[in-house]
């Protein structure tokens, strides 16, 4: 929404002071500093693995390509990176930069507590493409994490970069940060692979084609393993990727064009994967938290799923779409009575409903068509009876970071259209979008003053639905918090709820 005046620092608190519940940001960032994270990575694994580190990045065309001048952008369609990201207010860079200020400027925010996730760190799931090199880097990086989150606990909870390459690799980090004690995790939600058949012809997997594996559907891994040990370590599976470098993405003149959109994007393809992929039936215990994307795409996505279940799951498709259930002969008398006088037609038209019914495929019968897909149910991997089915595997398993600015989170709350899913206030702190971060809290709040969300609605987009993603699957997740007694009362009246639903039922 546009801002007609100055925010001042002291509305953010007036606005916080008048609500009955706390405020949790469900996705600041911090800016890692790289000379304190490369004595990590020293201290792990030595300087030879520091040198990697830096040739990595070094090495990396996106990461290198402010260097490129745009004539080398074009020849080699590398995207345009961003360029000045990060706002320069004193007391938000120093609160970014240093978690005690953090701390301190939250009450000047708004804000009770933080979830604050990486910057550098989303880095290293891709430029990493040694998976023993981006282990280490990776355990490197929670360490650090670890040691500079852990003396402001009460009030800032910062995640682990874990990596979903592969499930092995994941497991292990898995249990790595949760041995650190970090209970917020966020992994790559997608992973671009090599498409096989091109080792054929090129040799180098770099120079090969990719596919976007999103975990879920037609993997070539089993993920259960991992999806099941977030569930045995009490974690939530927050992912925050988006879709730079992709073939639509790649721009070499522009930022902005190649951003738009581009989380939605990312979260769509691993919604839809996840979903189509039987997960969240299989897991209907597990979250999943889709950060700065917004719920546009995920209102779109959910009314898209039951569109397409309702046109083509296998009961309706071989009740209305079966080829062999087209009555021909009353198509042919059709064609005699409006056709007669064409003659290319009439000619042709034995030929057309024997084998050419289709006009995408040229000589195959509707006998044909039925055989080769008479067992097909694209639904397979999910069992839905009815759309309340669909309703319940969707929101029930995703929630959706959203920033303050964005209008479009009201079609989440917005009741006709009955595509209600859970939503979170996400500030992106530290990151362009917020050029003062005592502004984010009274932007959101907009929304209630324009008629556009009720107060209710804002508990839910700014305290419960993030209570819910992480406590759900951890009770203790902000035990030792400032809000940890609220918590508390919030669970167990989301306990009662649920119990008398159920007994309604």
């Amino acid at each position: 929404m546009t801002k007609t005046s100055k925010i001042s620092l002291s509305e953010a608190r007036k606005i916080r002071q008048q609500l009955s519940h706390p405020v949790v940001d469900a996705d600041g960032h911090w800016l890692e500093m790289q000379p304190v994270f490369v004595e990590y990575i020293a201290d792990v694994g030595g300087p030879a693995i520091v040198d990697r580190y830096k040739a990595a990045l070094a090495n990396s065309p996106g990461y290198n390509s402010a260097r490129m001048s745009h004539e080398e952008r074009v020849r080699q369609r590398v995207r345009r990176q961003a360029f000045w990201g990060f706002p320069n207010k004193i007391e938000d860079r120093g609160a970014v930069m240093f978690p005690g200020v953090f701390r301190d400027m939250l009450e000047e925010w708004g804000f009770d507590v933080a979830l604050l996730y990486p910057t550098v760190g989303f880095l290293l799931l891709y430029l990493m493409k040694d998976p023993d090199l981006r282990s280490i880097i990776v355990g490197a990086y929670n360490t650090m994490v670890a040691d500079m989150f852990g003396p402001y606990g009460d009030r800032l909870i910062p995640a682990a970069a874990i990596s979903l390459h592969s499930p092995s690799e994941a497991i292990e980090q898995l249990e790595h940060a949760h041995g650190l004690g970090l209970k917020l995790i966020v992994a790559n939600g997608t992973t671009l692979r090599p498409i096989e058949a091109d080792a054929d012809f090129q040799p180098d997997p770099a120079k090969r084609r990719f596919y976007v594996d999103a975990y879920g559907l037609d993997s070539p891994y089993n993920y259960d393993p991992v999806w099941q040990k977030f569930i045995d370590l009490k974690l939530a599976c927050t992912v925050h990727t988006g879709t730079m470098g992709w073939p639509d993405r790649s721009l070499p003149s522009s930022f902005v064009t190649n951003h738009l959109g581009h989380f939605a994007q990312s979260h769509h393809v691993t919604a839809r994967s996840l979903f189509m992929g039987g997960v969240t039936q299989r897991f209907p215990n597990l979250k999943f938290g889709f950060l700065e994307g917004g719920t546009g795409w995920a209102c779109n996505l959910l009314s898209d799923l039951i569109g397409h279940w309702k046109k083509r799951n296998k009961g309706h498709m071989h009740k209305h779409m079966k080829p062999t259930q087209l009555d021909r002969p009353a198509l042919k008398e059709l064609a005699r009575k409006y056709m007669t006088g064409n003659e290319r037609v009439m000619r042709n038209l034995d030929e057309v409903l024997a084998r050419n019914l289709d006009p995408s495929e040229v000589g195959v019968s509707p006998e044909e068509f039925v055989s080769r897909e008479i067992d097909t149910d694209e639904f397979e991997h999910v069992t839905i009876r009815n759309t309340t089915d669909i309703m319940r595997l969707f929101t029930s398993n995703f929630y959706f970071g959203c920033e303050a600015d964005d209008p479009m989170t009201t079609l989440a709350y917005h009741p006709s259209a009955g595509l209600k899913v859970k939503a979170m206030l996400g500030s992106d702190i530290a990151h362009f979008d917020v050029i003062d971060a005592a502004e984010v809290l009274p932007e959101a709040w907009e929304m209630v003053e324009h008629g556009l969300m009720t107060e209710a609605d804002f508990r839910e987009y700014t305290f419960t639905n993030v209570v819910e993603l992480h406590a759900s699957m951890n009770p203790d997740f902000f035990r030792g918090t400032t809000v940890e007694g609220a918590v508390k009362d919030e669970l167990a009246f989301a306990g009662k709820r649920n119990f008398l639903r159920h007994h309604q039922c």
